[in-house]
């Protein structure tokens, strides 16, 4: 499991959220890789000063994010509801949407503008 973590400014709020790595393969590999440069940030993160690659969701780059994922939520939706089928049972149902759920969650996070920065591990 790979993972891209959202955190706010200096001593503020941190989510991690861990992607299969075939999701991050293919987010590697698509326009979210390109949408913003990570540069070395200081931070205090629970009382200790690091120094992280992050991307600043600002006013250019959160709207191209959220854009992708809203783009790629999409385009996961369509594909799924062709792949699920009339009747999936719970087990089928559960595997095939989790790349729809993680979309969604990197989404929501992109667009809460608690988080000032992005990193991709």
């Amino acid at each position: 499991m790979l993972t891209v973590s959202f955190l706010g400014g200096e001593g503020q709020q941190q989510v991690v959220v861990q992607l299969a790595d075939e999701l991050y393969l293919w987010l590697a590999q698509s326009q979210f890789s390109k949408i913003g440069q990570s540069q070395t940030i200081d931070l205090d993160i629970e009382g200790e000063s690091v120094s992280l690659p992050l991307v600043v969701l600002d006013s250019e780059n959160r709207p191209r994010l959220r854009d992708f994922f809203y783009q790629a939520v999409v385009e996961e939706s369509d594909s799924l509801l062709e792949r699920l089928g009339d009747y999936p049972s719970k087990e089928v149902y559960q595997s095939q949407t989790y790349r729809l759920r993680k979309l969604q969650e990197l989404r929501k996070h992109v667009e809460n503008e608690q988080f000032q920065y992005l990193q991709r591990v």
